[in-house]
């Protein structure tokens, strides 16, 4: 196995789509997936290409309801190129005999390749060798070569090259009742060898063209030849006749230029598409910056594994793999663009390209290799602030109220109805009751200063959030004078089974035990914040949001009186009534479903609901025991006034992961967190369950719709700073490694504070090296031990 190529030998019909997705290329600004150029839309196969934050808004009528649903469009196909030799069909691999197939994703270059050698009905065979990319330099670029050879044989053949404007959103099988005619057609036309077609968004108004280029060659000459141009305003085609002549190739270089109305520093798109086509080099050239990118971004990003047996191999691989696809959802290019980071990347429709909460697992990596990409994507969110401060007024609160799902503009984008495919219904969707995805905007944000020490950012935008997502936390808070504390009602957790009590009609959960402790923490923070904040800007901040010396004291009462609730004997409920649920038959329906990942959807579809049982699509109260240290959580729970012993996070983890279903490709990653210290073994398997969640479709069919990016980029943190024990906390860098048997070892670069570090992990070494001088030194912590790392100096720690 190679550790930087996912391969496949083999064309497979049934797994196409899920290929699609994992070869799907981008570079932050645009993505395409991995399908052949020669087909359409079918049954097996769907071309998609996406732009960042491309979306469109349509009606449909649905069960007597008009809904409104956002989506990330599909954008014209600018790969199709297909070929017929003469007297034959169009190519398609299900008319010929496959020889030899064989697709390779080499992540080190960002390059896919794909190799056939097929036989004709007329008994000819031929050899076709593609590879393409989306270029990590020029954003705006793309390129696909092709080889075509003839072994036994030689005659005509004609070449078919176009722009498909024809597309449909049609990539999720649920959507298909759905509106999903995004795209107007508006003109094409051909200049030479280049072939354009615009196309407009019908409600954003969104214009995009698209600009292809076609050029022959045997060896490095160029090959003239007559072209026939068939042009309408949704698709624009060019064939080529030529001649192939046996073993003597002719290659074929396809190169795209894309540009939309939204893009700086043009006067039209049509006329940018134009300027960049005609100056664009050759496949060659352009391929030889795009490998160097990719070098240059493998160096901050690549985290090197080794492990017993083949375990260390296949796992860098698939590492490399969710890295990989990070890096095209958001690269370096996003910074320009004001876009989020969506939960299942630019690579297909599911989730129609939103942005949740997925942020919190994301950001780590990023946060600790190129910052900057966070900062953009926090200021997605700071500028749509205005927009949750108008949710949050409509709802009778203060602050600012994200949305659970945001779009384009920041408003709710959760559906109202969502179709359970098992029972065919469509049901009442209340997924936009997850209010902590206001608290995780504020632990990102504060998250990244604590990387940074980004002052600029924390004092224009990063306060600003913190102290309003605070506010909006208190003013959710209502007092039990009962209880003598304040509660949060009519909330869901992340566990999506429970969204009401058995029963009620009323949606919604009370004390859900995760979303009040971050309630305190954001409301513990907001205080750090202003404490670090220069008495200017405080003053200014205090006076534009109005925040007076009234509301403060209120804060801190909240945050000493916060209710928490518990049952049997120490375990912390996940909400208020957990305890009085009933259990649920595990055996019984595993031995009758096999996989229950998806437990809600079965239980729906036989007329019960998951609401009865002490049941969990993901972990929920465990994000606790993952977002904080017990050092942290105890010092909360005393502020509470409530006991947290040294057997709480054992008893609790034990406690609700036999009541897990993973019905979330995140689940995997938070409980192999919880459990990295206190049983390796079994964190390693829930590691490796989680790592193969997108490569192997675990969910059966969720990935060919888009790949999980927060599950991808939790593998990775879980190897960064889970087994590592790496946390910022105050203004020391803490390391406490727990590495499983299975891993030996591990080495990977972070940046911090401004400082360049080498780390590098064994059973019983911790070696930090500052590869960057001339920056104030940074503080270390190892157990209670803590120390300075100089510029150019390097420490070790005997473990």
């Amino acid at each position: 196995m190679n550790a930087w190529t996912l391969v496949y030998d083999g064309f497979d019909p049934e797994k196409e789509d899920l290929r699609e997705a994992l070869c799907t290329l981008g570079n932050g600004y645009f993505a395409t997936r991995g399908a052949a150029s020669e087909v359409a839309a079918d049954d097996v196969h769907y071309p998609g290409t996406y732009l960042a934050g491309g979306y469109n808004r349509l009606e449909t009528e649905v069960s007597g309801r008009t809904i409104e649903n956002e989506d990330l469009v599909n954008f014209p196909n600018w790969l199709a190129l297909t070929f017929r030799i003469e007297g034959d069909e169009w190519f398609d691999l299900r008319r010929v005999e496959i020889l030899a197939y064989r697709q390779e994703l080499r992540m080190k270059e960002g390059v896919l390749g794909r190799d056939v050698r097929f036989r004709d009905s007329h008994g000819r065979i031929t050899v076709m060798r593609q590879r393409r990319f989306v270029h990590m330099r020029f954003p705006h670029l793309a390129a696909l070569e092709t080889v075509l050879s003839a072994e036994n044989w030689s005659g005509a053949l004609e070449l078919r090259t176009a722009i498909d404007g024809r597309v449909v959103n049609d990539g999720v099988r649920r959507y298909r009742g759905l509106n999903n005619r995004h795209l107007e057609p508006l003109q094409s036309w051909a200049e030479g060898d280049s072939l354009f077609l615009r196309t407009r968004t019908s409600q954003s108004r969104l214009e995009m063209v698209q600009g292809v280029r076609t050029e022959v060659f045997s060896g490095e000459s160029p090959l003239a030849t007559e072209r026939t141009t068939n042009a309408r305003p949704e698709l624009i085609v060019q064939t080529l006749p030529l001649n192939l002549n046996q073993n003597e190739p002719i290659r074929v270089e396809k190169t795209l230029a894309l540009y939309t109305s939204r893009d700086w520093a043009i006067s039209e798109p049509g006329v940018a598409a134009a300027k960049a086509l005609a100056r664009a080099p050759s496949f060659a050239e352009m391929l030889e910056k795009h490998r160097a990118t990719w070098e240059h971004l493998w160096h901050r990003f690549d985290i090197r594994i080794e492990g017993r047996e083949n375990n260390g191999v296949e796992a860098e691989m698939i590492l490399r793999l969710h890295i990989f696809h990070l890096l095209q959802t958001v690269s370096l290019h996003a910074i320009d663009l004001d876009v989020g980071v969506p939960s299942r990347g630019w690579h297909g429709e599911a989730y129609r390209g939103h942005v949740f909460w997925d942020e919190l697992y994301i950001f780590p990596m990023l946060n600790l290799r190129v910052p900057e990409i966070t900062r953009t994507l926090l200021t997605y969110r700071y500028r749509r602030l205005e927009e949750a401060r108008a949710m949050a007024r409509e709802a009778g609160l203060r602050g600012a109220m994200y949305p659970w799902q945001s779009g384009s503009d920041g408003r709710e984008e959760s559906q109202r109805l969502h179709l359970n495919p098992r029972s065919g219904r469509w049901l009442p969707d209340n997924t936009h009751l997850q209010k902590h995805v206001n608290a995780a905007i504020a632990w990102n944000a504060w998250q990244y200063y604590q990387a940074t020490e980004d002052a600029e950012f924390l004092h224009y935008h990063g306060a600003e959030m913190i102290l309003e997502i605070a506010r909006f936390w208190s003013s959710k808070a209502s007092w039990n004078g009962e209880m003598e504390r304040y509660e949060i009602r009519g909330v869901m957790g992340p566990d999506e089974y429970h969204d009401a009590y058995p029963g009620v009609d009323r949606p919604g959960l009370d004390n859900n035990a995760y979303t009040n402790v971050m309630a305190v923490w954001c409301l513990l923070t907001a205080f750090k914040v202003l404490d670090a904040l220069p008495a200017d800007r405080r003053d200014e901040l205090v006076d534009t949001l109005e925040l007076g010396e009234k509301e403060l004291a209120q804060w801190d009462r909240i945050s000493r009186r916060m209710r928490l609730c518990f049952h049997d004997e120490g375990i912390i409920s996940q909400f208020e009534g957990y305890g009085e649920l009933e259990e649920f038959d595990w055996e019984t329906y595993r031995a009758k479903h096999g996989q229950v990942m998806r437990l809600d959807r079965i239980l729906e579809a036989e007329d019960d609901t998951p609401n009865r049982y002490k049941v969990s699509k993901q972990a929920d109260v465990l994000m606790l025991f993952y977002l904080f240290s017990s050092e942290e959580l105890r010092e909360i729970f005393q502020r509470l006034g409530y006991p947290f012993e040294y057997e709480t996070i054992p008893r609790n983890v034990d406690y609700y992961l036999k009541r897990t279903s993973h019905g979330s490709t995140l689940s995997q990653i938070v409980h192999s967190w919880v459990l990295a210290r206190s049983d390796r073994d079994r964190s390693w398997d829930l590691f490796k369950m989680a790592l193969h969640s997108d490569i192997d479709d675990i969910q059966g069919g969720t990935t060919p719709e888009g790949i999980h990016l927060g599950a991808m980029a939790g593998t990775v943190d879980l190897v960064q700073r889970g087994y590592t024990g790496l946390e910022m906390r105050g203004e020391v860098l803490h390391f406490n490694p727990c590495l499983p048997r299975d891993l030996s070892r591990l080495n990977f670069n972070i940046r911090y504070r401004g400082q360049s570090v080498s780390v590098t992990v064994t059973h019983d070494r911790l070696v930090l090296s500052c590869l960057m001088c001339g920056e104030k030194p940074i503080r270390i912590g190892w157990r209670d031990e803590v120390r300075e790392l100089h510029g150019g100096k390097s420490l070790e720690f005997v473990l």
